[in-house]
């Protein structure tokens, strides 16, 4: 027998033996496990995973609800838009989960038994069943661009490595938002926001239970599913996911069988570019954003689009058009037309005109006639003399070169006549002027080295369509002016242009102008808005504007070549016009947006009387020749303008004694005695005479000097005779001639420059007895008349025989 206490150290050494066996396994493990640890950790060091940088990613301009308006490719030509999971519709994500990666909250970016799976079945089946990728190697697999390399054992082991390491340096929903935003959809489409828009032309975040399966099941094979081209693959993929979707009880039955019927209809693939131009505007002021807010209202802005091409495609070659919307409340744009057809090189639809310099036309009278309110040289009666005239050797004539004698402001106003705006301007100061619309935020472009002149007022300077918006708004605005907003960040940036009043009476006298072609009692008018709408045409055809607000907004239109050539024929009246009244009849209204604006309290009503322009209180009956009513500002009512020849119209009112019995003039050299008597007279300024009725000029007209009175110096003004044609002759052109009626014409008893007028349109202009020649070929009455700058005139009606 063996010694007992043999056995018992055995037992003694064994169990030490083992302890410190253990202890080696257990240092072995911590030092081998630091060192991987550790060098993993190198590893990600040496090779950080490729999380894209924001140059990377393409720009998404959108409208103020968030639908897309253009996109802009990334460096790679990709079109890519920003999703994350709050963005998209809860029925896409969970396609997307419960298909792709169910346990996607849970793993830590490797998913063991699914790996083992598919490893599994490819060796049994002999080729790929069902892949064993999460979501999180998926992302891996499209951030290292190498997609074919993934199916051998080393680009496998790559991604395994890479999802790990997403796992370390992202959140679960920061992994979610690259697969939303990168994954593919066929294409150069990128993303499940971008393909939403794409294919189905809506948000992903208002996607059914069909269409939200369809996107989930795309990026697994996104060429040979795209449903612009394979919708009946597309429409079985789908169908896969309804049904996995309906077994795992995640949709009901009843869900399922409903988005089964639905058929897979996808658009021709585009990407989106409504409002190009100012999208193009917005990304150069933001050129590394990703998504860029704009305050533009999308089905306004695709309605104004089509309407605008459809109305221009008519017109020539080179032919582009420009519309401005803006919300006078807030001065954001809600819709931006900048050319007629965006690409098209025929019509430079590449440049943009609400950004362009352009000569204003007339579109800038409403703000003189304004300010001279405010400066209370009008009132909105004032009697102006629209005749022709010499503004320091400046002789500017009206569009259709008529001329209308005596005119209130509201009607020259109405009428867009440019001789009482340039005598107006005249008056307040072009240089003036312009420092007041530069202060307001209305810039003017003048040649290099030229000043504000007069010509300023009718087109002959450079404005832009967003600024001229920004400024007609001020007319509903309590006369502030605003700087169009693009986006909500831009500020809000207001200067005061008018007075609250003179804002006021300018806009009644332009809504008060009736739409060309309706009167009142033949259309329902009353259910139209009223609109304070102002044209313009610029020299030589070559700018068509029309502007015009309401209370709720205000609108711009530009027609015209981008290239400054003209566009003969083309005015405002009847090619802008027509396209600003259907874009305020297609805005939406709100209730009371057809009321009348009560006038503020510092406008009044006056009664007042021409020739003089005064209240009919201020002066005595007989002065008064034509009575009128007239919004004054201030309770400042103005008198009609002096002629600048003193000469011809002192103040207006004449005073003179008259014999008592025989109403002659007398004189301070008389040679008889005589009773006398005081008598006033309201003159008309003399360049009107050839307008007045017979009986007018009589009221105004000084009566004779009595034969024994010495002269007073009051018949100064010549008397001007026409010679070359008699008055009430009848002239025919010869027999067989096809040839009008030649005259030669002279004016004499001036040595005045003489305005040459035909049934008041100007015609020829000649300087004292200097003669001209002229052919008559219109059949009917007419009548012939020359005006001296003195305001001599002489005036002959004659017939042309047919």
């Amino acid at each position: 027998m063996r010694e007992p206490f043999v056995d018992d150290a055995e037992h003694a050494v064994r169990p030490g033996g083992r302890r410190r066996w253990r202890s080696r396994a257990l240092s072995w493990l911590r030092w081998g496990t630091a060192a991987a640890l550790l060098a993993l950790l190198a590893l990600d060091v040496a090779f950080p995973p490729q999380l894209p940088r924001a140059r990377d990613t393409s720009t998404l301009v959108v409208a103020r609800d968030g639908t897309p308006l253009r996109a802009f490719a990334d460096a790679e030509g990709v079109w890519r838009h920003p999703a994350d999971p709050s963005s998209v519709s809860p029925l896409y994500l969970e396609a997307l989960l419960q298909y792709e990666d169910r346990w996607f909250r849970r793993h830590p970016g490797v998913n063991p038994w699914a790996l083992a799976r598919g490893a599994w079945q490819r060796v049994a089946h002999g080729r790929i069943v069902s892949g064993g990728s999460t979501l999180t190697m998926q992302v891996a697999r499209i951030l290292e661009g190498t997609p074919g390399s993934t199916r051998s054992p080393g680009g496998k082991l790559l991604q395994v490595l890479r999802a790990l390491q997403l796992e370390a340096h992202l959140t679960k929903d920061e992994i979610l938002a690259l697969y939303l935003e990168r994954a593919p959809f066929g294409g150069t489409i990128e993303g499940v926001e971008a393909a939403s828009w794409a294919y189905l032309g809506k948000p992903a975040s208002r996607l059914s239970h069909a269409e939200a399966a369809l996107l989930a099941v795309l990026p697994q094979a996104p060429t040979r599913l795209r449903p612009d081209r394979e919708p009946d693959a597309a429409r079985a993929a789908r169908d896969k996911v309804l049904e996995r979707m309906a077994a795992r009880n995640v949709w009901s039955r009843t869900e399922v069988d409903d988005a089964l019927i639905e058929p897979v209809v996808s658009r021709s693939l585009r990407a989106p570019n409504a409002a190009a131009l100012l999208a193009q505007r917005l990304r150069e002021r933001q050129p590394r954003a990703e998504r860029i807010e704009s305050t533009l209202d999308a089905g306004l802005q695709r309605a104004l689009e089509e309407r605008v091409a459809a109305y221009f495609s008519t017109l020539p070659e080179r032919t582009s058009a420009a519309l401005l919307v803006v919300d006078n409340a807030t001065m954001e744009a809600r819709a931006y037309v900048g050319s007629v057809a965006f690409g098209d090189a025929r019509r430079l639809g590449h440049v943009d005109m609400v950004h362009a310099w352009r000569s204003p036309g007339s579109t800038l009278k409403p703000f003189l006639y304004g300010m001279a309110l405010d400066d209370g040289l009008v009132h909105s009666q004032s009697l102006l003399v629209d005749a022709p005239q010499s503004f320091g050797g400046y002789r500017p004539g009206n569009f259709g070169a008529a001329f209308n004698g005596p005119v209130g402001m509201a009607a020259a106003l109405q009428l867009s006549l440019n001789v009482p705006a340039v005598d107006l301007l005249d008056r307040v100061g072009p240089a003036r002027f312009t420092a007041r619309l530069d202060n307001a935020g209305i810039a003017l472009r003048f040649p290099r080295g030229a000043t504000p002149n007069l010509a300023l007022i009718l087109g002959g300077t450079g404005a832009r369509l967003e600024d001229l918006v920004g400024a007609h708004a001020a007319l509903h605005r309590d006369g502030i002016a605003g700087r169009v907003r693009y986006t909500p960040d831009d500020a809000l940036v207001e200067r005061r242009l008018l007075s609250p009043g003179a804002a006021w009476i300018v806009r009644d006298i332009l809504e008060s102008n009736a739409r060309p072609g309706e009167r009142s009692d033949t259309f329902d008018t009353m259910r139209r808005l009223r609109v304070a709408w102002k044209t313009g045409t610029s020299y030589g055809f070559r700018d068509a504007w029309a502007l015009g607000a309401t209370r709720r907004y205000t609108v711009g239109v530009w027609v015209g070549r981008p290239d400054g050539t003209p566009l003969p024929g083309q005015y405002g009246a009847i090619t802008a016009l027509p396209l600003l009244f259907e874009t305020f009849d297609s805005l939406p209204r709100l209730p009371g947006d057809d009321a009348p604006v009560p006038p503020p309290a510092s406008v009044a009503a006056r009664e007042i009387c021409w020739p003089l322009g005064l209240a009919v209180e201020d002066q005595a009956d007989a002065l008064c020749q034509r009575r009128m009513q007239a919004w004054t500002l201030d309770g400042v009512v103005p008198p009609t303008f002096a002629e600048r020849d003193a000469r011809l119209w002192s103040a207006g009112r004449e005073t003179f004694d008259v014999d008592a019995h025989t109403g002659l003039r007398l004189s301070a050299d008389c040679r008889l005695p005589h009773v006398s008597q005081r008598r006033e007279i309201a003159r008309w300024p003399a360049l009107l005479s050839p307008w007045l009725a017979p009986a007018t000029r009589r009221a105004s007209a000084l009566p004779a000097l009595s034969p024994d009175c010495g002269g007073d110096g009051r018949d100064a003004v010549e008397a001007l005779r026409i010679e070359g044609i008699n008055a009430g002759a009848t002239l025919a052109r010869a027999p067989g001639s096809a040839q009008g009626v030649r005259l030669s014409l002279r004016a004499l008893g001036s040595e005045a420059r003489i305005q040459w007028l035909l049934d008041g349109r100007w015609i020829a202009e000649t300087r004292g007895t200097q003669g001209f020649q002229r052919e008559f070929d219109q059949p009917g009455q007419h009548t012939l008349t020359a005006l001296a700058d003195s305001g001599a005139w002489a005036s002959v009606p004659f017939r042309i025989a047919r």
